[in-house]
């Protein structure tokens, strides 16, 4: 097993995201940051390293536990990182879920377009 690996392999090889190119645009992006500060791309990663990565509206922070040359199955991410996300950024996430039009049910707040044609043949 290697002694360090590139923040962006390290981030799409844990699934958070779908291909290395866009985990390196978010890297870039600064939505990943590593043992406190921003990272670049090349940054690289070592057990034991803290990494928070940004997803809205909460920022996301993970200890790596090992690290892995190919990318895994979902299953199998437990045993490379540790989620240590604090509770009020959770709580945080749980707020903006309870906020009103965070997830609309169908037939709830603007019709669709289709629910439209079907009122205006009704008359309304």
């Amino acid at each position: 097993m290697e002694a360090s690996l590139r923040i962006d392999k390290f981030i799409w090889a844990v699934r958070f995201y779908k291909t290395r190119s866009v985990a390196a645009e978010a890297v870039k992006s600064e939505q990943v940051m590593l043992n406190g500060s921003f990272a670049k791309p090349a940054a690289t990663v070592k057990p034991g390293d803290e990494i928070k990565v940004k997803r809205n509206p909460i920022w996301r922070t993970y200890r790596v536990k090992a690290l892995l040359k190919n990318r895994v199955g979902a299953k199998l991410i437990e045993g490379y990182i540790e989620d240590i996300t604090p509770p009020e950024e959770i709580e945080k996430l749980e707020m903006m879920k309870l906020m009103p039009g965070y997830d609309r049910e169908r037939g709830k707040g603007r019709p669709t377009k289709k629910e439209r044609r079907e009122l205006d043949d009704l008359g309304w």
